[in-house]
């Protein structure tokens, strides 16, 4: 078990985007040497073990199979789904790893293909063709694998394309025109490179494997093809892809140039809500396209508007402030957090708005932290962390607001009911413990609450879990995935409004089997937060 200090939340570093120098290498395409398919070991794992603690009632209704796969009832609390192909799992939660035996010759890559038989494709480099790119024409260059007139030159073992000017590219596909408007959601170009890495297909094995479908997810957005081309379907700041760096899925932005003139003004939502509407509602994020999680990876700006950063210096010290836990705005001037992030000797500021807490950003907002209210029954052992919640009130800023509510900050709503076993809430947070920040950039990951009864049954929890605490799973598995952090929300929808449910609290080990995060119950709560904010 961890200690009273000592945080269960674990979290994968999201990568440092630093420059990358195209070097000559870059422009040559080895075609001698042997680039066979990666195939996963082990695919990504929706946690069977995790459907196996959740509580279900009227088990087919509604169809707890994913993937349009069917369901048969058991009994009140038991059902089976019938997966189509090539989606397996207790839930069809999961694509059969298609790629796992498949040898894609030389340069190629597996890519999947769900809706048609054999459920994946190989996709092959240039001079290499055939179904399983195992074909070499006669001479490399002939056909031409150079695009828009440019001319093509062997080596030994590779080739190389020398363009006309204007054009780039290995094989001269690039256009000069070929640039982004706004934040490049009108994007079509051809630019398939981020920080010097070669991006990801969006039907890759890989991003399936690590837990979504970009054309599910993405359903609305018109412009993602079968092709590896940086796009921005989720409305982010300019055109990005996925990544492979050895086994870990990652995301950059890609070396796509603006076109001249294309600069916009700063987007309109940093102005205020007027004064007589500031906080009028609670628990409505600015977008649905920007509420979308994908992967258990990054957050986009207004997708957590409640969510806060707790900044903590030494009392009195003239050090910068640093992240240290996460916080839930609650209303103008108020932010719950975990109790254990409280520390007598500090002084506490808190940050809403942006989502990167290694920048200053146009949405920030900046707030002193002027009183922390402690629960009075907080308690810590070596086993669990009891009534772990508190309260921060913050300094008035324009009179009578403290924080300003923007599309980018806004309060959560506290709940009038704890949430059933099976409901599907969502964490967020830089993945922060009480010793290190380990992402600069917000995180977050879908999670299902899980049952008092069976969370008390697992051995890991045995006899220390109480009223005051839940437990909830993550489905993004592996250690890179336990997005969140100390003192930060676990939130749940309902009717299209989001209510805070559950504050990151403790628990053992990370995204492990059968040991699953534990949160301060909001609900158990409710009248000790409303009294203390009179």
């Amino acid at each position: 078990m961890l200690t009273a200090g000592a945080l269960l939340i674990c979290l994968s570093a999201l990568s440092v985007h630093g420059q990358h120098a195209i070097t000559l290498d870059d422009m040559y395409v080895d075609y001698g040497y042997d680039y066979t398919t990666d195939s996963p070991n082990t695919f990504f794992d929706v946690g069977d073990w995790l459907f196996d603690l959740m509580e279900e009632s009227n088990s087919c209704d509604p169809n707890p199979c994913n993937n349009a796969g069917s369901c048969q009832r058991i009994s009140d609390t038991e059902f089976k789904c019938y997966c189509l192909e090539p989606y397996i799992g207790n839930r069809c939660q999961k694509v059969r790893n298609v790629c796992e035996n498949v040898r894609c010759g030389r340069g190629g890559n597996c890519v999947l293909n769900v809706k048609n038989h054999p459920y994946y494709e190989c996709k092959c480099r240039p001079p290499y063709h055939g179904t399983n790119c195992n074909l070499l024409p006669s001479s490399v260059c002939e056909p031409n694998p150079c695009q828009n007139g440019g001319s093509c030159r062997k080596g030994d073992r590779r080739l190389r394309c020398f363009c006309a000017d204007g054009y780039t590219g290995r094989f001269c596909e690039i256009a000069p025109t070929d640039c982004y408007e706004g934040n490049g959601e009108t994007y079509r170009g051809v630019v398939s490179m981020a920080d010097g890495k070669e991006c990801l297909d969006w039907h890759s094995y890989f991003i399936v494997s690590n837990g979504e479908d970009p054309f599910t997810m993405y359903s609305d957005f018109t412009g993602l093809g079968q092709n590896n081309h940086c796009r921005n379907p989720d409305g982010d700041d300019k055109p990005w892809c996925f990544t492979k760096q050895g086994s870990k899925l990652q995301w950059e932005y890609c070396n796509v140039k603006k076109c001249s003139g294309g600069d916009t003004a700063p987007p309109t939502p940093l102005t205020p809500v007027p004064g007589s509407a500031q906080f009028s509602q609670c628990g409505k994020s600015q977008s649905v396209r920007n509420s979308r999680i994908f992967g258990g990876k990054k957050a986009f700006p207004g997708a957590h508007p409640w969510q806060a950063s707790v900044q903590i210096k030494q009392k009195g010290s003239t050090a910068e402030f640093r992240h240290y836990c996460g916080g839930i705005l609650l209303s103008s001037c108020w932010v719950l957090t975990a109790a254990h992030c409280i520390e007598s000797n500090l002084d506490y500021q808190v940050v809403m708005g942006g989502v990167n807490i290694k920048k200053q950003e146009d949405m920030d907002q900046t707030i002193p932290v002027i009183q922390t209210i402690v629960h009075e029954n907080y308690r810590s052992t070596l086993q669990a962390l009891y009534n772990d919640i508190a309260l921060l009130k913050l300094q008035v800023t324009d009179s009578p607001y403290c924080a300003k509510e923007t599309l980018f900050v806004k309060a959560v709503c506290l709940p009038d009911q704890a949430f059933p076993a099976g409901k599907e809430c969502v964490i967020s947070g830089w993945g922060a413990t009480e010793t290190e920040t380990i992402s600069s950039q917000l995180l977050n990951a879908r999670v299902f609450v899980i049952s008092d009864e069976k969370c008390k049954n697992l051995d890991a929890y045995r006899n220390v879990l109480d009223s005051s605490m839940f437990c909830a799973g993550t489905l993004q598995g592996g250690i890179d995935s336990c997005q969140g952090d100390s003192g930060g929300p676990l939130v749940c929808e309902k009717n299209g409004t989001q209510y805070v449910s559950g504050v990151v609290s403790w628990g053992v080990g990370c995204a492990e089997k059968n040991k699953p995060g534990v949160y301060a119950s909001v609900h158990a709560f409710t009248d000790w937060i409303q009294n203390k904010m009179k």
